[in-house]
């Protein structure tokens, strides 16, 4: 596996880091569970609807479920498989996480930063509305219960971005503190975003961003992500925290290191 086919799939699963934060109000405004339009096994397709550019690498594409009602079926935390061709027509499969939840019907969004080189962002960079997306789920290890701890620390760098569905559901009382790292301020994705968060829950969302090439009149986070700012910025280790981590390789090793010598045992600590 390459450098760039790990970009990709940290730039997939990234935005499950920012995932957790909006739809676990789904566990308590369903009734009854809707039967999902995904199946782990098989590949099925869903029509891109409409692709919006954001800046020169990065498009929200939006795809329709089978019917106006129907919902992914993507537990939060969870991601799903997406497949296409690479520029040499050879079929690559890569995980994404959607922007969207089940409390969104009928469609659902990835926000998707195209890579030069890189073997799927070919394949969304071609993408046109009308075609269609394979797409298999749900995956993953990590799965979100409201409640589960008091507090979610969050260390996300580049594409590792995505809400955790958690605080439009007013019983739960879960902390989040988020810690976002980029090269540039032009690369944080969603800032919009997650800027609305810190502002409509302001006792319950924190975030800090990190900048290694920060512009003039900064008042963020300097370099890399450092011990003292997951000190400054994160729940301190106790039972009833985990600390959430998706980056590139050498961050993810890095914050491990820092997680590690700040005492978070294994058991506080969960790599996507």
């Amino acid at each position: 596996m390459d450098f760039l086919e790990v970009k990709e799939i940290q730039v997939g699963l990234a935005v499950a880091v920012l995932a957790v934060v909006a739809t676990s109000a789904y566990f308590y405004s369903s009734k009854k569970t809707k039967v999902g339009s995904i199946d782990p096994e098989n590949f099925k397709e869903f029509k891109l609807v409409k692709r919006t550019q954001l800046s020169h690498n990065v498009a929200k594409f939006r795809f329709a479920l089978p019917t106006p009602t129907s919902v992914l079926g993507l537990p939060i935390g969870q991601h799903i498989s997406c497949r296409g061709k690479d520029s040499q027509g050879e079929e690559v499969i890569k995980p994404y996480t959607p922007t969207t939840l089940d409390t969104d019907v009928g469609y659902f969004e990835l926000v998707i930063k195209m890579y030069p080189q890189g073997r799927m962002s070919h394949h969304f960079r071609e993408m046109s509305e009308g075609d269609h997306l394979p797409v298999r789920g749900p995956k993953g290890r990590f799965r979100y219960q409201p409640g589960q701890v008091r507090a979610f620390g969050m260390l996300a760098g580049g594409s590792g971005i995505t809400p955790i569905a958690i605080l439009e559901n007013s019983k739960d009382t879960t902390q989040v503190h988020l810690i976002y790292a980029n090269v540039t301020f032009d690369d944080i994705l969603l800032k919009e975003e997650i800027d609305g968060l810190a502002t409509n829950y302001p006792d319950r969302f924190h975030v800090y961003y990190v900048l290694n090439q920060p512009p003039e009149e900064w008042t963020g986070g300097v370099g890399f992500v450092s011990k003292e700012m997951i000190q400054t910025h994160c729940p301190a280790p106790a039972s009833n925290i985990k600390i959430l981590r998706c980056g590139p390789p050498p961050m993810n090793k890095a914050m491990a290191g820092h997680l590690d010598a700040l005492g978070y045992s294994p058991e506080m600590q969960f790599q996507f």
